[in-house]
């Protein structure tokens, strides 16, 4: 491990500058610094394994320098393997989500705004999260004090690439236990020298042997976007293994035992209500809050979501308090002790052993939330809640319509050169909702019931407020541009020759403040744009007295 140790810190991904994002054959000409291809996909690797004195215990941090606060370590460690009533023999991965605590310690990546403002809302990098992806082996070793060879390999990103990284733990875990710290080494070294994720880009993955050919998804994807093309086959050899999707799991068979209840989930998702899913086993919680939390998608689960959750969580007494109303959150849980726990929760998802492969298991039944105060409860969703549609085969529909929230954005010939741009006109709900009189899904969409009633719930969540936000930030970002391609098209020569110093001057740094925006916020303007900006600016500025550029343009 020494030769990483001694490339010192690890930075942050590489700051483009004030210029904006540097662009790709650009960064790829740059030599990159220690871990910074490294730190684009992951955070840093951790070893937990069981000590019979401590229990859980950090065995390994890759980089060694990456910090991490007394907390984490210990959630990490906990969150990292099965608790002693799941029964795990063999190799099982999972996944799991813990707050970042004290703060970010190390630089915000310089590339986030970048690669969010290209990435679809839901494949964003996590701000205040890390993701920990899990690959756990128990087996029998008689050369162990315990008897059982416990381990856990855990890679820690804020990248929601969930399809990805387990491929990539597949590949690796088996090796690692077999050959320890020297294998990891190898592995972080080809993991510092891949591309860095660009959204719309097909990239090749070389690790262990094998190259891992993956589409980084970006927010002009068709919703119907084929796998990844196979490219350059001739240059890899072997050939590549094709990911079809970095992200998305197989939902029908996340929800085999609850496709009856599909429907009454999503609207529980969609209103952001609390919910408890009790599995026999970490993979099968997190899978399925991964899969209840991305059937929204396109819209962002703006709610908080535990894959897995334990009662050593040092959030635990948090998330259960029985003060306050529980929190808009879903927490997958393996631990019965949570039933007790959580009665006072309106809605609890009881998942039943899984069946053997190719059986369809049985589905589960909806029950009173009453009868959950026995400790044998058996599978069920308990809740008292009244789904507002009608059961329909179709499942996971998409509930929001467009065309309203584009109704708000003004006409483009309201925009002018020389006043601000105006203003995006307030959402009304009552207005919307009269909308659906004659715009509405009922009239196209085969599922019947409430949808008056559900959007009036839909306006209360977190989602609806998270996709009002992101649709007024990009409505707001195109007037932004629109309003500054009306500049450029403008006569300036005409505009000054009435105007005084003081407003000429106004001009420069008020043109400048927009051209900050339009590079620091990616906004959507075209590069000729930008250029005819800045060729603006020098104009504005040479026809002013020398004192003024001075003043403006220091040596």
């Amino acid at each position: 491990m020494e030769a990483r140790k001694s490339a010192g810190p690890r930075p942050a991904g590489g700051d483009p500058g004030p210029g904006g994002p540097a662009l790709p054959d650009r960064e790829a000409q740059a030599p990159a610094a220690p871990w910074e291809r490294f730190s684009a996909w992951l955070e840093c690797v951790c070893v937990v394994t069981f000590d019979l004195e401590l229990g859980q215990a950090l065995e390994l941090v890759y980089p060694s320098d990456f910090q991490l606060t007394d907390k984490e370590k210990s959630s990490i460690c906990y969150l990292s393997f099965p608790d002693s009533h799941s029964g795990c023999l063999g190799d099982t991965q999972f996944s799991f989500r813990m707050r970042q605590c004290g703060g970010q310690r190390s630089p915000w990546h310089a590339d986030d705004r970048h690669y969010n403002s290209k990435a679809p809302v839901a494949l964003q990098r996590e701000p205040a999260h890390y993701l920990g992806y899990v690959y756990f082996r128990q087996v029998k070793d008689s050369s162990v004090k315990r008897g059982y060879f416990q381990k856990s390999l855990v890679l820690v990103s804020r990248l929601p690439f969930v399809r990805l990284f387990q491929s990539l733990l597949s590949l690796i875990a088996p090796e690692y236990f077999e050959k320890l710290a020297p294998c990891l080494e190898a592995v972080c070294n080809e993991i510092d020298q891949w591309p860095a994720p660009i959204p719309g880009q097909t990239l090749n993955l070389p690790v262990m042997g094998v190259v891992i050919q993956v589409h980084i998804p970006s927010k002009v994807d068709s919703s119907e976007s084929s796998p990844p093309k196979q490219c350059d086959q001739e240059n890899l050899l072997p050939a590549p293994r094709v990911l079809a999707s970095v992200h998305e799991l197989d939902l029908f068979r996340c929800f085999r035992p609850v496709l009856t209840h599909v429907q009454t989930l999503w609207e529980l998702m969609l209103l952001g209500e609390p919910l408890v899913v009790l599995a026999p086993s970490p993979d099968m919680s997190s899978e399925l809050v991964l899969a209840l939390t991305s059937c929204l998608q396109p819209l962002k689960f703006c709610c908080d979501f535990r894959p897995y959750f334990t009662v050593h969580d040092s959030e635990f007494k948090e998330l259960t308090t029985r003060t306050q109303a529980p929190p808009n959150v879903v927490l997958g849980v393996t631990n019965p002790f949570f039933i007790k726990t959580l009665q006072h929760w309106p809605h609890v998802l009881r998942i039943g052993e899984p069946r053997m492969s190719g059986d369809l298991p049985k589905q589960i039944k909806l029950k009173k939330p009453s009868r959950l105060k026995t400790l044998d409860t058996k599978p069920g969703l308990y809740t008292s809640y009244t789904a507002h549609l009608h059961r329909d085969k179709a499942l996971l529909k998409r509930l929001l319509k467009e065309h309203y929230m584009t109704s708000l954005m003004p006409l483009q010939k309201s925009i002018t050169p020389w006043k601000s741009p105006p203003q995006i006109r307030p959402f009304r709900q009552d207005e919307f909702l009269r909308s659906l009189e004659h715009a509405g899904p009922q009239l196209t969409c085969i599922l019947k019931g409430d949808w008056l009633g559900l959007y009036r719930r839909f306006f209360k969540s977190p989602h609806f407020d998270g996709w009002y936000r992101q649709r007024h930030k990009e409505m707001a970002q195109k007037l932004e541009a629109l309003h500054l391609e009306a500049i450029c098209e403008a006569n300036l020569e005409a505009w000054m020759k009435d105007k005084s110093e003081v407003e000429v001057v106004d001009l420069v740094l008020k043109l400048r403040e927009k051209l900050v925006r339009a590079q620091c916020h990616q906004l959507p303007v075209k590069e000729v744009t930008l250029q005819r900006a800045q060729l603006y600016i020098k104009t504005v500025i040479c026809s002013l007295p020398k004192d003024l550029q001075t003043v403006l343009c220091p040596p």
